[in-house]
């Protein structure tokens, strides 16, 4: 065995070792058998823990990777049909996923909708997390809002949706600059109390609230914004969430498709898809940040990968206690997502990998101007 092969076999057993203190619940020790595009080898996918990995966000269990159910109301562009989005999210069940990521404004309703169909006939078999704060119940959707009356009208609003008596994961979608977080968290713990929560995270926030909510009612993950190409988390708010052992549940780990390879420099996005006034994709900075994505392909092969499927390996190796949420309305690429499996990088070749990313200068920032402006800073 040559140097580098032992050292990605030892990494590999420390991994499995340490697993009971940072928060992997189960790794299995056999080799994943995924194709380069991806599709599992083994015949049997009904919902084991063959291929998969399981976490703990604070003290709740989920798969390594869930599932986010926001693009199949046409967030990135086009229109899906309800029976297709169902048979995809029970697609990703057979195949593993426990953790399913919705909110009342993703329609609105329609995603909260279609996943608690999905999910009823094995609703206590899975977690679901969804999201209030923002001013659906008032016809609103736009506005911010965490007032303690509309808190409990979210959440009522989303059990029926949801087709169930609890939430396992309920989060605070953005920040109230309105209300102060203790209030949030109060009324939170009361639904907690209640049965109607089972556990609280909160989405794009600071250090600061995050310290605050975790007094008043512990915390168990806290949903950001987390890629290759966007770190800010690594040094906004990950030493406070390995300080209080909360998980954390990155969106958009794909890079809004970005790091999957298939969009260029030439890619062009309009109204209508997401993408379409990020400054992430603009023409310019498409074109600057190519580099990047060469670097990625590079590893993707190294590690017998695709580029998708590298983005999430990346993710899972950094820390034990992220897991992510791509999201897709495509069968065969929740297929490729899930191939993830349990590949893994090194600590050697993390190091190395960053090396080479610092080398690179990416352009453009993750969101447009009004979405920055209800981000928690």
């Amino acid at each position: 065995m040559d140097r580098r092969n032992f050292l990605r076999t030892a990494s590999s057993f420390a991994l499995l070792a340490t697993g009971a203190t940072t928060g992997v619940s189960r790794v299995l020790a056999k080799a994943p058998s995924f194709s380069l595009t991806g599709n599992q080898s083994d015949e049997n996918t009904s919902n084991t823990d063959d291929t998969m990995e399981y976490r703990k966000l604070g003290g709740l269990d989920v798969s390594a990777i869930g599932l986010g159910c926001l693009p199949m109301v046409g967030y990135y562009g086009g229109k899906y049909d309800k029976k297709d989005m169902i048979a995809l999210i029970r697609r990703a069940y057979d195949k593993g996923v426990t953790f399913f990521d919705t909110a009342e404004v993703y329609g609105p309703y329609t995603s909260e909708e279609w996943v608690g169909e999905a999910l009823a006939p094995f609703r206590d078999k899975v977690k679901i997390g969804t999201k209030f704060g923002f001013g659906v119940e008032e016809k609103q959707p736009t506005a911010i809002n965490s007032r303690p009356d509309h808190i409990r009208r979210a959440v009522e609003g989303s059990l029926k949706r949801l087709r169930t008596d609890h939430i396992d994961l309920l989060y605070q979608h953005r920040v109230d600059p309105a209300v102060p977080m203790e209030d949030v968290a109060g009324t939170v713990k009361d639904l907690m109390q209640e049965g109607k929560v089972l556990h609280w995270g909160l989405s794009e926030a600071s250090a600061r609230s995050i310290r605050r909510a975790h007094a008043v009612c512990p915390l168990s993950a806290v949903q950001s914004e987390y890629a290759i190409w966007w770190r800010e988390p690594e040094t906004k708010i990950f030493p406070t969430l390995e300080e209080f052992g909360i998980g954390f549940v990155p969106y958009c780990p794909l890079g809004r498709a970005f790091l999957t390879g298939i969009i260029n420099e030439n890619s062009r996005f309009y109204e209508g898809d997401r993408r379409w006034n990020l400054p992430q994709f603009t023409p310019r900075a498409l074109k600057h940040n190519m580099p990047l994505i060469a670097l990625v392909r590079k590893w993707a092969e190294r590690k017998g990968v695709t580029p998708a499927q590298f983005a999430l390996i990346w993710m899972l190796s950094r820390k034990s206690w992220i897991a992510p949420i791509p999201g897709t309305t495509n069968p065969a690429h929740l297929d490729e997502l899930l191939g993830a499996g349990t590949v893994r990088l090194s600590a050697w070749e993390m190091e190395e990998f960053d090396r080479e990313y610092a080398r690179i200068d990416l352009m453009g920032h993750r969101a447009d101007p009004f979405t920055e402006s209800q981000i928690d800073k």
